[in-house]
């Protein structure tokens, strides 16, 4: 397989008076792991649709490598998308239903079984090839339609939020194994999600998406920690926004002091929980609402919070990210 560049360009998609996507542009290099974040209709699973060729843009140009493909119907774009419900035949054996696609193709039985047995085992299924698909766990299955996407040789293989069947467990397991097989296959992946910790695993490239735009794009360390806008800061996780005379700045929360008197800002504590690693602690600040500092062992136990308690705030000047908006 080999990857191709990705570019949309003034890529708008709208239904009737509703804009899902609204004139985005986003170059994504060949051989990038690319995640599409953001919260539920922010446009994110209509962006992958339309460069999958299942929905039809409005305007703007859908590029991959040298061709614009808007036009075109989404087997001759090149890309391949693997489905949140999997979709597999519940009729075919595993071999077959990944080989389907060659078969709709004319390829013959023996080549397109090879071709089932090679897939299989870059995800390792090889074992299960003569199994149905009610004979699989979630994850098996989730590793049988990554397969059958992935036959067809895609320069782009694209990903509708493929985690969020699985169990908080497997996800784990099998998110390394989609970042092993990106790299290992050298295309872009562009994956779908809600889940911030899913991006900032898996991706080079996070795309935050918010109300059919691009709110920011970088890498995760940048998106993470220099967020541009309140909304990046908030979605993230992570951080304070706090409102100042020059406008409101972003702190992260395991950057945030606490102590008994004055400082930067007063807050009273609200409600503290144990994590294992740490204590975060929820404080009510008039004019900001809900702040929370994240505290070792250490510092919780020399400042001893508790719930009502009136605690000052502190941070230091590095660790402030002025916001845009």
């Amino acid at each position: 397989m080999s990857g191709s560049n990705l570019e949309l360009a003034a890529l708008t998609k709208a239904y009737g008076a509703t804009v899902a996507v609204d004139a985005i542009d986003l170059r994504v290099p060949a051989n990038t792991y690319c995640c599409l974040l953001g919260p539920s209709g922010c446009g994110k699973t209509s962006t992958l649709r339309l460069v999958a060729g299942h929905e039809t843009a409005t305007s703007g140009d859908i590029l991959i490598g040298d061709k614009n493909v808007t036009d075109l119907p989404p087997k001759a774009r090149g890309t391949a998308m693997m489905f949140q419900s999997y979709a597999l035949f519940p009729h075919l054996t595993v071999t077959d239903n990944v080989g389907f696609s060659l078969k709709m193709r004319g390829t013959e039985k023996a080549a397109r079984r090879a071709k089932a047995a090679e897939l299989l085992g870059l995800v390792q299924m090889e074992r299960y090839a003569e199994r149905l698909p009610a004979q699989l766990s979630g994850g098996q299955q989730q590793r049988v339609a990554l397969a059958r996407a992935l036959i067809t040789n895609p320069s782009i293989l694209l990903l509708d939020e493929p985690l969020s069947a699985l169990d908080p467990f497997l996800r784990i397991k099998v998110r390394a194994e989609l970042k092993r097989l990106q790299k290992e296959l050298g295309i872009s992946f562009l994956h779908v999600t809600h889940a911030q910790d899913e991006a900032m695993a898996l991706a080079d490239r996070v795309v935050l998406m918010n109300g059919g735009k691009i709110e920011q794009a970088g890498t995760p360390n940048e998106v993470f920690n220099a967020p541009r806008t309140a909304f990046v800061a908030q979605f993230m996780g992570g951080h304070n926004v706090i409102a100042t005379p020059a406008g409101k700045i972003a702190v992260r929360a395991d950057k945030v002091k606490l102590a008994h008197g004055s400082g930067r800002l007063n807050a009273t504590v609200r409600a503290i929980e144990y994590q294992g690693t740490h204590h975060q602690v929820t404080l009510a600040a008039p004019g900001d609402g809900d702040l929370t500092a994240i505290l070792s062992e250490e510092e919780f136990d020399s400042v001893a919070p508790r719930p009502g308690d009136g605690m000052a705030l502190d941070w230091s000047d590095r660790d402030v990210h002025p916001l845009s908006a």
